[in-house]
């Protein structure tokens, strides 16, 4: 029979640390690596172009920056959750996303995805931290999700059969969506069922996004049911190849023959059945399939250049086997974003299991007769027929059926959200009981009409920036946390004069001022008054520090002012100011960069190049960063050395 049961795995794992404690007012950091050039999309399909068009992220409010960890790994006891039946044993992390760590075909031993020996956060989701390996469950905008790191709420569900079924979700914060995922073994499966809703409970339509990202060891070949991709990589094109055998001769079905990092997004047939396939030498792999409402497959590899492999590496340790991805998503590709009406929902099921094809023909010259046998194994052991009646028997008798058993408790925002909008939400419950510290002060917001200052020298807590939400700071007493909060939002409406004002009036009367400042600097900045942002990222760095409010907040002020300074070409007060640091910060990685920054504004070369020689790591180094290059170039002619190779663009 199948169960599912609570357990522990212990994994060498870097800790997440605090989260950056100033509001993420600015697009994410890593959004240009997902960018199209306009010439580009001018030329495709008008449907696509729309898409990569609608909603783009203009902040990532009111979800925080998750900077806070390193590169420092210790054993660490990990809560999961497992399902196992005769056939497949699952290991589930709930307190990370609800990721998917393993995926273990009892029958022949073999694990099916590439799962990772360690815990190392990166600078990959769209706040932030994120991890490599196993499925992960991307909902949001274009990249991993912002929930990469965060607990989701867990429970015991009946399933469609009738046996114990694990039901994962949250509150999407940057759409203000809900969404669940369903997780069932039936009995005697070799299949993992995956139902997913995403719903939209308010009235008006939202932008919609949802990517299911499997990784797999890179040494397979991955074979879908197109003969044609569209490719993306970090020069920021997107143009349409034939696979797998592309224009220049090469295979690009097996992920090892890329040279450069790049995604290709496979165009399947209308009609076609939705899957995708990893296969190694012996014909043994993972297959993916689904109803067709989860209509996109894409390919994503590292490359086989230096970049790439350094990524590699610093994704998990030395020596570890490479991986690919093998994703699933509700457009075409992971550039668009699609419309969900208000009060209406996505929906689909995934399935997950083994595949064995003929290795002679699943590795052949011959495209066709490669994904015919792939088709007609996966008909065999699944059918289609099959996963479309599994979705009905999910979707009417199973995905709104009220969860029996507590596993793990994800946040309180979700809560706090029906307590505001009384939303109806058959199968996710979002108990009061989950309410916290951060949610209280907009819960009284709500009861009240007044938001409650802070603890008196703390800082102005955690923002929310939907409409309704505005609409009460707008009617609230005008104190200055309540303005602080205020302008917060109106900025993330695009009402970027409006929050200004609102910081300015807070400001005038503000016992703690730096939160207000660092608002003006960011906004100063935005406007394209670097000078004056500048000076304004000083004096909230000075404020706090009068105050001795805490490394976190030092770094993260410290960070954006010695920048700033930088930028406006005053290298002496850059110096001051990263001086002023704490030395447990100064020795940071990110800070190292800093001071290597500040040596070449102040003509010491030869001082900066010792910094490199002396080796450092910076652990949020960015998605397609090319600044260690870039600076390095400015020192020497001599090839960058791999520790410090990351970068992503070919002819870079």
């Amino acid at each position: 029979m199948t169960t599912v049961r609570r357990a522990v795995l212990t994994l060498p794992a870097a800790p997440l640390g605090p989260d950056n404690p100033l509001p993420a007012l600015r697009a994410p950091a890593g959004a240009g690596a997902h960018a199209v050039d306009a010439r580009t999309l001018a030329e495709l399909p008008r449907d696509m172009a729309r898409g990569i068009g609608r909603a783009p992220l203009r902040s990532l409010l009111p979800a925080p920056v998750r900077d806070g960890y390193g590169r420092e790994r210790t054993p660490a006891d990990l809560d999961t959750i497992v399902i196992e039946n005769d056939r497949l044993r699952v290991t589930v992390l709930p307190g990370l996303g609800g990721r998917v760590h393993s995926l273990h075909h009892k029958p022949t031993g073999r694990e099916l995805l590439y799962r990772n020996p360690v815990l190392q956060p990166a600078a990959f989701a769209l706040n932030g931290a994120w991890f490599s390996g196993g499925i992960e469950w991307n909902i949001g905008a274009t990249g991993h999700t912002t929930l990469s790191c965060s607990p989701l709420h867990a429970a015991t569900v009946r399933a469609p059969d009738g046996g114990p079924m694990l039901r994962l979700w949250e509150w999407e914060r940057l759409r203000d969506l809900p969404f669940q995922v369903d997780l069932w073994l039936p009995e005697g499966s070799d299949f993992l069922y995956v139902g997913v809703r995403v719903r939209n409970p308010h009235e008006r339509t939202v932008p919609a996004y949802w990517w299911s990202n499997t990784a797999v060891p890179e040494e397979r070949r991955v074979l879908a049911p197109a003969d044609a991709a569209w490719h993306h990589g970090y020069e920021r094109g997107l143009n349409r190849l034939p696979v797998p055998v592309t224009e220049d001769g090469t295979d690009r079905s097996y992920p090892l023959n890329g040279t450069h990092a790049a995604d290709f997004f496979y165009d399947l047939p209308e009609e076609q059945r939705r899957w995708i396939a990893a296969l190694d030498a012996d014909g043994h792999g993972l297959v993916q399939t689904s109803t067709d409402a989860l209509r996109g497959r894409k390919l994503f590899l590292w490359g086989t250049e230096r970049g790439g492999r350094r990524w590699q590496e610093w994704l998990t340790e030395p020596g570890t086997p490479g991986y690919a991805e093998i994703q699933a998503g509700l457009a075409r590709t992971q550039l668009e974003h699609l419309e969900l009406a208000g009060e209406a929902e996505f929906s689909w099921l995934e399935a997950y299991g083994p595949l064995a094809a003929d290795p002679a023909t699943a590795h052949g010259d011959d495209w066709a007769a490669a994904r015919a046998d792939v088709e007609h194994r996966l008909e065999t052991a699944l059918p289609r027929a099959a996963v479309d009646a599994a979705y009905t028997a999910w979707r009417e008798g199973a995905a709104d059926a009220e969860p029996e058993t507590v596993l793990a408790a994800g946040s309180g925002w979700g809560a706090l959200e029906v307590l505001r909008g009384g939303h109806v939400l058959p199968g996710t419950p979002f108990p009061g009981s989950t309410l916290g510290p951060d949610q209280e002060p907009w819960r009284e917001l709500l009861l009240t009409g007044v938001l409650p200052p802070p603890p008196k020298g703390a800082g102005p807590g955690a923002p929310l920036v939907a409409a309704p939400w505005r609409d009460m700071l707008e009617t609230a007493p005008a104190d200055p946390t309540t303005e602080y909060h205020l302008g917060i939002a109106q900025w993330h409406a695009g009402d970027r004069a409006q929050a200004v004002r609102s910081w300015e009036r807070g400001l005038h009367r503000a016992e703690v001022r730096w939160p207000l400042l660092y608002c003006l600097a960011v906004a100063d900045r935005e406007d394209g008054h670097p000078e004056r942002a500048a000076e304004r990222f000083v004096e909230a760095f000075a404020e706090h520090a009068e105050r001795d409010g805490g490394e976190a907040v030092a770094a993260a002020l410290g960070r954006e002012g010695v920048a700033a300074l930088l930028a406006t070409g005053r290298a002496a007060r850059a110096r001051e100011l990263w001086a002023r640091l704490p030395d447990g910060v100064r020795g940071g990685g990110a800070f190292r960069l800093l001071e290597i920054r500040i040596l070449l504004a102040e003509g010491r070369p030869a001082e900066a190049r010792a910094v490199f020689d002396e080796g450092f790591e910076v652990p949020d180094l960015r998605e397609g960063a090319e600044i260690l290059g870039e600076l390095w170039a400015e020192l020497t002619d001599e090839p960058l050395p791999d520790a410090y190779e990351f970068r992503m663009r070919p002819g870079r």
